[in-house]
């Protein structure tokens, strides 16, 4: 049977044709007013759309367009919505058209991650990441920088989540309506599709582009479900992390690759990639070919032009969650690459291993080898990565290593409740319509607003999430089939005016959904305090194959039916956007306990607390540089543990104590109208000291001024003609040479006291082969010795080359000692080149020995 189809679209009326534009831009998904417009249309078929106002808009009567059109207040509404969306997008005064710097023109950074959350109506996300990378693409929109995002057309949504009567997660995969969704297909001069053609091993598989647009940027994404692939390679873009490790490495593949591919094939052409995770690392060989091709350079000449305009960020410090694949699987589809950079199968491998002896080809590995700049997503995070990954350094102290981090952010209009919204307009920014701007100074007139105001506007939230939470319970007892008696409890869990602590995340072990039910009488005793009761809000899913996680959200489960915790600790089913934006605008105290340092960063703290939670936080993630406060509550433990268990036991007391003697409390202390101003005290902290800086705004801008400026820069030097093969020489120069370079210090001993700030007079003899001065840089690296060796912080001061004397060259240096106690100091050499972004890529140091 042969089927035919065809496009329909809502007949608009004349006065409505906006709606068609806005129903094509994310831009919506972060602009209430934009929103109230589509709930007008019909406010039951909006949510039963999941927030897509393409079908809405399909899905509405003709008549009731026809009535709308005639409706002032809702021509006048639109008319708003419309002016508000052609001023955002016509603004020319953004962040970045305000900045100074040459070389701007040209501009232009591709964003690559396997997911995006940009909104509950693009379902191609499942959690952190996809968050992170669709809060990035959004604050670069608002802030009008030139960035375009990377990723792939998933023909299913991520898992949804659905218990069975024993709290076991079972998982459904539903079909992504894609022609009711922002998203249109990229189409060449010629009015086609535009593919690319993408080598997998010995067969090739043919990609469609599609472009989301976000605001005043765009997201493409990659599509292998096309009729002339082979059904097996139609499945590739099927399901976010779906099917086995042979597609997985076809995923990336495809998205690294052949996003490398579909920008070139669309004319663009940027001057810095960012990695997001290993996922797209493949990437770095696309762009090395295309280089070596378009520019007629070697392997190590291109080398040196992607390795200075990548930038690649690690989101995760657990081993396991770095991607790692079989030598042979690697090959299997990689093969036509390496042939093609021509470095040989040995030396390609070498770059995706930690340690010569590495079983496993790792994407972290190869990534943090071929980009210049590197990072974890908050100070601990960095922290972490630098003694996960210090083996790729050696010869390096732990501290010295090139990972450094910037911490996470969130993006606030996208996770700010409406209500908020509009009490942070009236005391923060006077009334006008933008919140977009996070000077500290704005921040602090949130002390203006008046506590009665503030503590309203957070109780209107709170029961709304009650309200969801209770609608959510009732649906998934109807579809259990239970008894009458049992949905109806479901409509009356929770109830108002009680502490409501959250807790919602990936049901990872590490993260601890159950730190809380260690001792389920001490908690009863919390959760049943006649005065001052406690109730818990739970959400999350657990990867499809991650049995433990499982089993958390089973114990969970169970622990909610216990007579003891009926209706007061409850387990919302399928956590995603909306129940996440419900419970962060929501809950009073937002829970966060996982095993430090496990957490890279974490961000739903941060939406609860631009919405006015508090924390009650280990300190793990971003929350490791705020806490401990007098805002918010710090789980503290010991510094280390003898197991596990003891761990466990330890945190869990810690946890209770909080919550009986100051959380608690604290809440239920409330003035004679009822008031809880301690509290609202609080509040207003957090609020002022987190957002102004925990926001993807902030974030952004750190990556431009920090790695995207620079790699644009450097990218430029080494466009220009014969810098690449310049350098590559230098390289081979070093390489050649380094195993003649050496450092003796000839200061002598120090044997005398030595006062802080007296200048201390250092020599040293060093030789260099056929290497120059200029080549290198001689330091002294003055700190504190580490147990392990080398540093544990240090400060480099470079030696002045004061003359040859035979084969070696003679160096000096004056310091002057800036802390008292022990100083110990070592020797060295490095690499120099103004070229080159940093020296440690590769590893090449001398160390006086």
């Amino acid at each position: 049977m042969k089927i035919h189809s065809f496009k329909v679209t809502p007949n608009l009326p004349e006065n409505m044709k906006f709606l068609e534009e806005l129903s094509n831009n994310m831009w919506f998904a972060w602009n209430w007013p934009a929103i109230t417009l589509f709930l007008r249309i019909d406010e039951k078929l909006w949510e039963k759309s999941q927030r897509m106002p393409k079908w809405l808009m399909a899905t509405v009567p003709q008549k009731r367009l026809e009535e709308l059109s005639k409706d002032e207040s809702f021509i006048t509404h639109l008319n708003f919505v419309e002016k508000l969306y052609r001023d955002y997008q016509n603004n020319k005064n953004t962040w970045y058209n305000q900045i100074k710097g040459e070389g701007k023109e040209n501009f232009l950074t591709a964003y690559f991650s396997m997911e995006y959350g940009i909104g509950e109506g693009l379902p191609i996300y499942s959690g952190g990441l996809g968050m992170l990378s669709g809060d990035h693409i959004k604050s670069t929109s608002d802030l009008g920088l030139p960035l375009i995002g990377v990723g792939l057309f998933y023909q299913r949504g991520y898992v949804k989540q659905v218990l069975n009567k024993d709290g076991w997660q079972g998982e459904e995969f539903p079909e992504n309506d894609w022609a009711h969704m922002a998203v249109e297909p990229v189409r060449n001069a010629q009015g086609n599709n535009l593919t690319v053609d993408i080598p997998l091993g010995r067969e090739t598989v043919k990609a469609m582009i599609w472009r989301v647009p976000v605001g005043r940027t765009s997201l493409y994404l990659l599509d292998t479900n096309l009729p002339e692939n082979a059904p097996y390679h139609r499945t590739i873009t099927e399901q976010l992390y779906g099917g086995d490790r042979e597609n997985r490495i076809k995923q990336e593949i495809v998205l690294g690759v052949g996003g490398v591919k579909a920008l070139k094939a669309m004319g663009m052409e940027p001057t810095v990639y960012h990695i997001n995770e290993g996922h797209s690392a493949f990437l770095l060989c696309e762009r090395i070919i295309q280089i070596m091709q378009d520019k007629k350079l070697s392997f190590s000449e291109a080398k040196e032009i992607v390795w200075a305009t990548s930038v690649f960020t690690t989101h995760t410090p657990v081993i396991a969650g770095n991607e790692h694949f079989d030598f042979n699987l690697v090959k299997k589809f990689m093969e036509p690459y390496v042939a093609q950079l021509g470095i040989g199968w040995d030396a390609f491998l070498d770059f995706g291993k930690e340690t010569p002896q590495s079983p496993m080809f790792c994407m972290t590995v190869f990534a943090l080898k071929l980009s210049a700049y590197l990072n974890g997503v908050a100070k601990l995070h960095g922290v972490v990565s630098r003694e996960m990954w210090k083996n790729i350094w050696p010869g390096l102290s732990t501290s010295e290593v090139p990972i450094t981090s910037i911490t996470n952010g969130i993006h606030p209009a996208s996770w700010v409740s409406h209500e908020h919204s509009e009490l942070y307009r009236k005391y923060l920014y006077d009334g006008k319509d933008s919140f977009d701007q996070f000077d500290q100074k704005i921040f602090d007139k949130v002390d203006n607003i008046p506590a009665q105001e503030l503590w309203t506007t957070h109780n209107i939230r709170k029961d709304k999430l009650i309200k969801h939470i209770r609608t959510k319970a009732h649906d998934q007892a109807v579809r259990l089939a239970s008894n009458a008696m049992i949905i109806k409890q479901s409509s009356k869990v929770l109830k108002e005016g009680v502490l409501t602590i959250g807790f919602a995340r990936r049901f990872a072990t590490y993260k601890r959904a159950t730190l809380l039910f260690k001792d389920l009488d001490r908690l009863s005793s919390i959760v049943n305090n006649p005065e001052r009761p406690v109730q818990f809000v739970f959400a999350g899913k657990a990867h499809p194959a991650d049995t433990a996680g499982k089993e958390f959200i089973k114990q969970i489960f169970n622990i909610m039916l216990d007579p003891r915790f009926k209706g007061k600790i409850v387990f919302a089913e399928d956590y995603n956007m909306n129940l996440a934006r419900y419970m962060v605008q929501g809950v009073d105290v937002w829970l966060n306990n996982p095993v430090r340092p496990m957490e890279a960063s974490g961000t739903s703290g941060m939406k609860a607390a631009l919405n006015g939670a508090l924390a009650l936080s280990i300190l793990d993630g971003w929350w490791d540089e705020v806490g401990p406060c007098d805002f918010s509550w710090s789980i503290i433990g010991a510094k280390s543990y003898q197991n596990d268990q003891q761990r466990d036991e330890v945190e869990s007391q810690a946890l209770y104590n909080l919550l009986e003697q100051e959380v608690v409390p604290c809440y239920y202390n409330r003035d004679k109208d009822g008031i809880p101003q301690e509290w609202i005290k609080k509040m207003k902290t957090s609020i002022k000291t987190i957002v102004p800086f925990f926001n993807t705004n902030r974030m952004v801008q750190e990556y431009y001024e920090r790695f995207y400026s620079k790699a644009h820069y450097y990218g430029n030097i080494l466009k220009s003609e014969g810098q690449t093969a310049a350098l590559a020489a230098w390289r081979n120069r070093i390489a050649a040479n380094w195993a003649r370079v050496s450092v003796v210090d000839t200061t002598g001993n120090i044997d005398r006291t030595v006062l802080v700030g007296e200048t201390l007079k250092f020599t040293a003899k060093v030789t260099l082969g056929d290497l120059k001065p200029e080549d290198v840089v001689v330091q002294i690296q003055m700190g504190q010795r580490a147990l392990g060796g080398g540093f544990e912080s240090a400060k480099d001061f470079a030696m002045v080359c004061k003359g040859k004397q035979g084969d070696t060259y003679l160096y000096e240096a004056e310091i002057q000692p800036e802390a008292s106690g022990r100083q110990d100091y070592a020797m060295r050499i490095i690499p120099f080149n103004k070229a080159i972004p940093n020296p440690f890529t590769p590893i090449f140091v001398r160390w006086e020995m």
